[in-house]
């Protein structure tokens, strides 16, 4: 049988098949993909081939074989640098929700996402949340993040899931697909999730008054089918998020505004640091390239973890203190 797996626990999963049936199923032996070194071998989205083995009342489902994903998107391992975990498969695009406070969400933290994302070539949309909650300051920084990222092709809807604002503009962008939503715990995911599709009733949590933080509410990705034609995975809160290595060479090509430029530089193997007639420089003293990108460029080329503003926690696993 060939099914898609729904959720993960991990050593059990929720796999439907293509009757539209549930079935809860193991992994058989270990699996090796295409030289991945992953924590978790199968993902939600992951494509699967699997038997049905009934013993005495129960029916359960084995694993046999994990078919060839269109796209994943990983983070690295927290304990083990060499390993990465994989969030989800055969995703067709991924919401990353932002706020301004309550938490936080700082540019660094987006910049990660949107290489990664790019690495694996899937689409981004970001999405402003809580915008019925801002000040005239906060407001202008909204507009501000948008002008960077629309500018060089991102698409950006500011929301509101307690005001119901702009909620059928995200509906639109999920018709007929797969959608992953991601952002810091606190960002009003799951409130957002359950305005989209109120049947699906996810629990939420309210920000820690302490750290400004949400406690997370999510601890396993999970994939429901919605009333729209439309799928959603859902995902735990993220800290901070570990781009996988990335050659330096390559990095640049990550940036679309950094892309289009490159062949103007004078060396074709440029990186955009100390070399002389770096067509990237040019642009950041003309303004043409924001200098918050270009921070978060050199950022992740020097292997900096976002130190400043995160612990090393990679997902946010545990409640906060």
């Amino acid at each position: 049988m060939i099914g898609i797996v729904y959720k993960s626990t991990g050593s059990w999963y929720q796999v439907k098949s293509n009757d539209g049936e549930f079935h809860k199923c193991r992994m058989k032996g270990k699996f090796r993909i295409a030289n991945i070194k992953s924590t978790n071998p199968i993902a939600v989205g992951d494509k699967v081939v699997f038997d049905l083995e009934k013993k005495g009342d129960e029916e359960t489902g084995v694993i046999k074989k994990i078919l060839e994903r269109d796209n994943f998107i990983v983070r690295k391992s927290v304990n083990l640098s060499k390993q990465i975990h994989i969030i989800a498969a055969n995703i067709d695009q991924v919401f990353l929700l932002i706020t301004i406070n309550n938490p936080p969400t700082f540019a660094t933290f987006i910049d990660r996402f949107l290489v990664s994302a790019r690495a694996y070539s899937i689409d981004v949309i970001l999405v402003f949340n809580k915008i019925d909650s801002y000040e005239l300051e906060e407001r202008a920084e909204i507009l501000y993040l948008k002008d960077i990222y629309e500018a060089i092709g991102y698409r950006c809807v500011e929301v509101s899931a307690t005001e119901n604002k702009n909620i059928d503009t995200v509906k639109d962008f999920m018709l007929g697909k797969t959608s992953m939503f991601v952002g810091h715990s606190g960002v009003g995911k799951t409130t957002l999730v359950n305005t989209i599709e109120p049947t699906l009733n996810l629990k939420t949590k309210q920000i820690s008054e302490q750290h400004k933080q949400g406690q997370h509410t999510t601890t396993f990705a999970e994939m429901f089918d919605l009333s729209f034609d439309a799928r959603i995975i859902d995902t735990p809160g993220i800290k901070g998020f570990g781009v996988v290595d990335i050659d330096k060479y390559e990095l640049g090509d990550y940036f679309p505004e950094f892309f289009a430029l490159k062949q103007d530089c004078k060396f074709n193997n440029c990186i955009h640091t100390k070399e002389p007639h770096c067509a990237v420089k040019d642009a950041l003293e003309e303004d043409k390239v924001s200098w918050s990108r270009y921070k978060s460029y050199l950022q992740i080329l020097s292997g900096d973890e976002e130190k400043e503003h995160f612990r090393t926690d990679i997902w946010d696993e545990e409640e906060d203190d």
